[in-house]
Formats: C-alpha cells, sequence, structure tokens
C-alpha cells in the first residue's frame, strides 16, 4: 500500500523502485564514470557580461523553442517523473544538436548570438558560444540548471543533474531507453562540483547527452 500511495504522491513508488532495480542491473554492465573531474571555481571567465546578456531565457520565443523540442521528442516523461525536467532538457538538447550548423565569428571580432536571436533564424546557426548559449537559455526557460565550461578555443553547456545516485539512474534513462541507439556501448562524461553535484556534457560533439569532451583543460567555469 506504502508503494501504491507513495507513486501518486510523487514519492519513492512503483515507477522509482523500478527504476532502481534496472540501474542496479544496468550498473553490473557499465560504468558512468569513466572520469571523475573535480572543478573549482574561477574568478575569472571571458566575455563573462557578453554572454549572461546573450542568455535570455524569459524570451517567449526561446522558452516556445524549448517548449516545441519537448513536444517533439516523446521520451517518456511520465515513466520517470522524477527527472521529468531534466529528460525535457535532453529533449532541447536533441533538437538544437541535431539542428546545428556550425558558422565561424568575424575574423576580428567575437560575436554572441542572443539565444532569441538564435531561434529566430530558419536554420539554428553559429559557433560554439552562440550553440552553448542557446542550450543555456532554452534549459534554464524550463527549470533546468546549466553552466559554461570553458577550455583553450572552446566552450560548451553543461546541465546539473542530482549526485551520483542520480547519475546512475540517468545512466540507465540515457544508455537503455531514450538515447539507446546513440549511445551503444559508450559511457557518459560529466563533472563533479565542489559539493559533489554532477553536471554532465551536453556539447555538440556527440548526440548524446553526456559525449566525450572535446578537451579537458578547463580554464573558466561559468555558473548561471
Amino acid at each position: 500500500m506504502f508503494l501504491s500511495y507513495g507513486s501518486l504522491q510523487n514519492r519513492y513508488g512503483f515507477s522509482s523502485l523500478i527504476l532502481d532495480y534496472k540501474t542496479l542491473m544496468s550498473s553490473l554492465i557499465r560504468s558512468p564514470k569513466p572520469q571523475e573531474v573535480i572543478i573549482t571555481s574561477l574568478n575569472s571567465f571571458k566575455n563573462k557580461n557578453e554572454i549572461i546578456n546573450a542568455i535570455d531565457y524569459k524570451n517567449s520565443a526561446v522558452r516556445s523553442f524549448a517548449l516545441s523540442a519537448i513536444s517533439e521528442n516523446n521520451f517518456h516523461y511520465d515513466d520517470y517523473n522524477d527527472y521529468r525536467t531534466i529528460i525535457q532538457c535532453f529533449a532541447v538538447f536533441k533538437k538544437a544538436e541535431s539542428k546545428w550548423n556550425y558558422v565561424s565569428d568575424p575574423e576580428d571580432d567575437e560575436y554572441f548570438a542572443k539565444a532569441s536571436e538564435t531561434v529566430s533564424r530558419d536554420q539554428l546557426s553559429g559557433d560554439c558560444d552562440d550553440y552553448s548559449i542557446l542550450i543555456a537559455a532554452c534549459t534554464k526557460s524550463i527549470g533546468g540548471k546549466s553552466r559554461l565550461i570553458r577550455t583553450k578555443g572552446h566552450l560548451y553547456p553543461e546541465l546539473f543533474v542530482g549526485d551520483k545516485k542520480d547519475l546512475q539512474n540517468l545512466d540507465y534513462i540515457i544508455s537503455k531507453d531514450i538515447f539507446k541507439a546513440e549511445v551503444g556501448e559508450r559511457q557518459l562524461h560529466y563533472h563533479i562540483d565542489e559539493a559533489g553535484g554532477v553536471w554532465l556534457n551536453l556539447d555538440y560533439t556527440a548526440n548524446y547527452p553526456g559525449g566525450k569532451f572535446m578537451d579537458n583543460a578547463i580554464v573558466g567555469v561559468l555558473n548561471l
């Protein structure tokens, strides 16, 4: 009786029990932690103000883009209610990554397109800065928590997914369900913050959340 009641009250119930069992079985075969790197906060972040200004997550066009991504990708949100928002953020990632067309900035300047500008175009396009801004704005517009990571010559977004137990559950959801074909036997890549929180890579270098890092030499972290 408690399990039935728990499900109705969004507490630990049958669905959580089943997910925990599936996660346990999956974890006996694969590990979601090929690399654990604890990132501490860094004081400076190049072009911080311009980037924050471009993340216009309250713009209606940005939220509409996120909502359309959620409706286009039916990721069984009701089956994983505890992770509904995170999985909806994965839907945003899938739409943006699959439609992204890389276009460089002017040779003599850096251009930071607002997320609302990017979604207004017929085709999603821009460089890594513009992509990261778009992902950050869209995920934030639907309740997700993201941050941006700067490496030498690259910028990419990460999504906060909880703690290591949450990561294990999401590893099952990603690799055995909603991105099963894309992931295959690959492992998920993520970072851990000073509080033990897990941040999953959402870079466009892979067609699934948690793809391999392009560069491990981190020079800046922008918490949003």
